[in-house]
């Protein structure tokens, strides 16, 4: 059993559950005198205590400090709070729920001294949960070298403050958790998915050969009544359920573009064809759906708190670009991000210039991997692709130089393309320069844009519709418009487009998050990042979607 032992005095919950003969009301100026001492001597609180101990003090040590946990209406609250901590995607087990409720209740009846140590304990407590679900419960460079959000600050001092002036602290927390609208629309998501969780989830079924409309199929009633789960159709009716129980139905009509809308929503070609992709999405369990939500939760909390007004996100793992403006989206389109062995990293910067008819100065580890093996080939076929090659900052002649003398370890040139219509960049690039070298751009390869698991670059962003895009950026810039930027594109001149105004970039990975009008969408964890995440959160790897 835990004894806690502050100034000499056991403060032993087990014994807090037994009735105290003493008065059931105290002064609150002693208590907070008592407070004050607990807080002269540091040493002697708990571990809780303890590393919250310099903002306990700036808070209860000030003269407008007023006692928190004596509001029985916030206590109560507060214990709820803690006890449905899966509903902010946090876990119960992680706090000390039964000092708390123990606390609760005996706290009426309490000694003025165990009433303050009572007071530090359950405020400490307090700020470990306002922490967990403002910036999360790990650092994010700790779980993965690809993640590169700057740790989050947190003004402790007024998490007590405004818990202390809130009614409850539900209203608390509707406030200080994170305000980024795809983290509420993941809280959403989870509450969703936990309520499916209490009605007993779904079952896996069975699907030996693929399932094409017009088919008669005995598992048709079966996959209509997992597509109801989700509310991707309507249940069946009884009659319905029974014929299907009788004779195999065919599959047809609503049931198939119910399968359409949760094939797209998942990432999957929408061909309503149920195939072995699809029949694998259907049948991850709800639970993992939920430690999904959970993980994606998580990552959000790492953010900026403020992403802009005007701001690009990106999400790896959903392969696509939103451009938000006063939280309206005004921009949708496709991605095409980093291979799993030259992944796209995840970090926020701005759009400070628009690069028209650019050059491609290829990274060396490409150019003395991939591009060296074609030089000593056929040097030639390299220039004809409009490719340069720079020694000490000039253009030498390609076929001047013996390549066979060269390798990755000793490779002194530069390569760059020359801007045209088979530059790797395409005709437009957006920059925001960082220490990865990433930034958006066009590309010449427009059919991966058709696929619907687009991983195919070498970390970079490759857009569907960067002239569009450009056009957008550029449209408030004096004398810059589509007309424009089309002319320039044509000169294939080298042109750089400053803005007036840096565009906030955000790179994330989410492998779930809530679409416009409602819809659920889920995605592959291409990268592995979730089940890194989950074993670092939870001590253990779990099996990925």
């Amino acid at each position: 059993m835990k004894v806690l032992c502050i100034s000499g005095l056991l403060l032993c919950f087990a014994v807090l559950q037994s009735s105290f003969s003493l008065a059931q009301t105290h002064s609150t100026d002693k208590v907070l005198e008592q407070v004050s001492s607990l807080l002269a001597e540091p040493g002697s609180l708990p571990l809780a205590v303890r590393r919250y101990a310099k903002t306990l003090s700036s808070y209860y040590l000030a003269a407008s400090a007023r006692l928190i946990w004596q509001d029985r209406k916030k206590l109560e609250s507060f214990k709820n709070r803690v006890q449905f901590a899966a509903i902010d995607g946090l876990q119960p087990k992680n706090y000390p729920l039964n000092a708390v409720e123990k606390i609760v209740e005996s706290f009426g009846t309490l000694p003025e001294t165990d009433q303050a140590a009572a007071e530090l304990y359950l405020s400490a407590i307090f700020l470990q949960y306002a922490s967990d679900i403002k910036v999360g419960r790990l650092l994010p460079g700790k779980v993965d070298p690809n993640l590169y959000w700057h740790p989050k600050q947190i003004d402790f001092a007024a998490a007590l403050a405004g818990v202390s002036e809130s009614p409850t602290v539900d209203s608390f927390f509707d406030g200080w958790e994170p305000r980024i609208p795809a983290y509420k629309g993941l809280k959403l998501v989870l509450s969703f998915y936990w309520d499916l969780l209490a009605k007993g989830g779904w079952s896996k079924i069975s699907l030996e050969e693929t399932l094409k409309p017009g088919m008669a199929h005995a598992k048709v009633t079966d996959f209509w009544q997992r597509l109801a789960a989700t509310e991707d159709i309507s249940p069946p009716p009884q009659n319905v359920v029974a014929a299907g129980n009788q004779a195999p139905l065919v599959y047809e009509g609503e049931i198939v573009e119910a399968v359409k809308r949760f094939q797209e929503r998942h990432g999957l070609e929408p061909d309503g064809v149920i195939g072995r992709r699809t029949v694998l999405a259907l049948n991850i369990p709800v639970e993992e759906r939920i430690r999904q939500i959970v993980l994606s939760m998580e990552r959000w909390r790492w953010m900026p708190e403020e992403l802009g007004d005007h701001y690009i996100l990106v999400n790896i793992a959903g392969f696509d670009l939103r451009r938000v403006r006063s939280d309206r989206l005004e921009e949708h389109m496709r991605v095409v991000v980093g291979k799993p062995y030259h992944q796209t990293p995840v970090f926020s910067n701005e759009i400070k210039y628009l690069e028209l008819n650019p050059y491609w100065n290829v990274p060396y580890s490409i150019a003395s991997k991939e591009e060296l093996p074609k030089l000593q080939r056929n040097p030639r076929n390299l220039q004809a692709r409009g490719f340069e090659v720079i020694s000490g900052g000039r253009v030498v002649d390609v076929t001047s130089v013996d390549w066979s003398q060269y390798s990755r370890a000793n490779f002194p040139f530069q390569l760059r393309q020359r801007p045209g219509e088979g530059n790797a960049l395409g005709r437009v690039k957006f920059m925001f320069p960082n220490k990865f070298n990433v930034y958006l751009h066009d590309t010449p390869s427009r059919s991966l844009f058709g696929k619907s698991q687009r991983a195919f670059s070498h970390g970079c962003i490759r857009l569907a519709r960067p002239i569009d895009l450009a056009v957008q950026l550029t449209s408030g810039l004096s004398g810059w418009n589509g007309s424009r930027i089309a002319s320039v594109l044509n000169s294939k001149e080298r042109t750089i487009v400053n803005l007036d105004q840096p565009l906030p970039v955000h790179i994330t990975y989410s492998t779930v998050w809530l679409g416009e009008k409602g819809i659920v969408h889920f995605r592959p964890d291409i990268y592995d990042r979730d089940r890194k995440l989950y074993a670092a959160l939870f001590g253990r790897v779990t099996p990925g979607p």
